[in-house]
């Protein structure tokens, strides 16, 4: 399955979609996938080009933020490249710390574990099970990244709040590539833990900083070219410890051109997926396909959105970047006494270019990749990938089933809008 990354052969009608988005193969109460034990074990492949990644993101009370990344890149004819990421920030101060290397003596399903845990000699993933507890799956996070950096976090999953993915099985969170979605020409798959909750602390040159907070966990895979998958991604993170504990997460991406429902050229297909807890508990896992044309229908009963909102030139990096972003999620409740439709947005607000609010880093994607990765992308020449990450104190408000009066939680929201081509 997944043989065929490189695959250029056309269809035999030229007209026939050529991409086979998860978030329309699916009835509105099919969306939840909860996920297995094997959805979150790492591929590791070596064959292909396939890149995968995990992540933890951390949000304190106190709005501080900590990602924790391992990417596994897999370019075909050479050796897979392996790196840990980690960003600590703080948005009462804006002091950013930022750290990637290339690990040495990595390995998934080190001696004892199975293949969710991993380690090098400069981070571990180490995946823990407890059964019929409160907390039924945890990971411990270590990382010595530079010397003046480490890290440890005790990351656990709460038993009220599922992982899932977008529909059930083994095709269960799986976009693909190609006309046939049987035998794909790529991929792209997300699997989440909307809420985690973290303990530990971070030491930066030479001072401990107690950490507890809550956050989220995602490993994704994308199998083929990065240029190939998307124009552009979006994600959005919000947490807030309010209301028993609130999360509401999306992940989305717009394919390019050359992959649509109606052949090459037909592109421009956005799929966004996300999910809502509220009290603690998983309420609602959404999803939406918007083709391009499309307008938004503001009563969709089911929807998973962001809009880019009051777009201006940034001309350092070329990109039409948004002043202000909305995201809006809803989706059934997955709550047996709670039936009806769960609704929530966030608007926030990230400023303009001479004035951002909240802005982390434009990070210079090329500038990051690892040199063979670059080299197989192969970019043409004036593409220049650009992340913007913000975080700010945000207000979701919530609409439970049955109420029109909005409830509202107050956190921090982690935004990220790439732009590609």
């Amino acid at each position: 399955m997944f043989s065929s990354f490189f695959s250029t052969a056309p269809p035999t009608d030229p007209q026939a979609p050529n991409f086979h988005p998860v978030s329309s193969k699916l009835k509105p109460t099919e969306l939840f996938g909860e996920l297995k034990p094997k959805d979150t074990e790492l591929l590791c492949t070596s064959s292909g080009f396939v890149t995968e990644t995990q992540i933890f993101y951390i949000t304190t009370p106190d709005g501080k933020s900590i990602m924790c990344q391992l990417i596994h890149s897999s370019v075909g004819v050479w050796y897979p490249t392996i790196q840990f990421t980690c960003k600590i920030y703080d948005s009462k101060t804006q002091k950013s710390t930022w750290k990637s290397i290339h690990v040495t003596n990595f390995t998934s399903a080190p001696p004892g574990l199975d293949r969710r845990s991993c380690k090098a000699d400069e981070f571990s993933f180490t995946y823990k099970s407890k059964s019929d507890s409160e907390y039924p799956e945890s990971y411990i996070v270590q990382a010595n990244p530079a010397p003046d950096v480490q890290i440890f976090l005790e990351v656990t999953r709460p038993a009220s709040v599922s992982g899932w993915k977008v529909g059930s099985g083994d095709e269960g969170g799986y976009s693909q590539f190609g006309p046939d979605p049987s035998n794909p020409e790529g991929y792209v798959v997300h699997r989440f833990w909307p809420l985690i909750k973290a303990s530990g602390h971070v030491v930066l040159s030479g001072k401990a900083t107690p950490v507890e907070g809550q956050g989220m966990f995602v490993h994704a895979i994308q199998g083929m070219r990065p240029n190939l998958v998307a124009a552009s991604w979006n994600f959005g993170n919000f947490q807030s410890p309010e209301l028993g504990g609130v999360s509401a997460i999306q992940m989305e991406f717009t394919t390019i051109d050359a992959y649509g429902m109606k052949g090459a050229g037909s592109g421009g297909v956005t799929v966004n997926v996300g999910s809502l807890v509220v009290g603690n508990k998983l309420v609602a896992v959404t999803a939406e396909t918007k083709y391009p044309g499309e307008t938004n229908n503001a009563d969709a009963p089911v929807k998973s959105r962001v809009a880019h909102l009051s777009p201006v030139l940034d001309a350092e990096t070329g990109y039409q970047k948004p002043c202000e972003l909305l995201f809006e999620w809803a989706g059934p409740s997955l709550l047996a006494d709670r039936p009806g439709t769960y609704k929530a947005s966030i608007k926030a607000d990230v400023g303009d270019v001479a004035q951002p609010k909240g802005l982390i880093e434009k990070v210079d994607v090329l500038a990051e990749i690892p040199k063979v990765l670059k080299m197989a992308v192969n970019y043409v020449a004036g593409t220049k990938p650009y992340i913007y990450q913000w975080m700010n104190p945000a207000k979701l408000a919530i609409n439970e089933p049955g109420s029109d009066v909005p409830v509202e939680a107050n956190g921090y929201m982690y935004i990220e809008a790439t732009f590609i081509s």
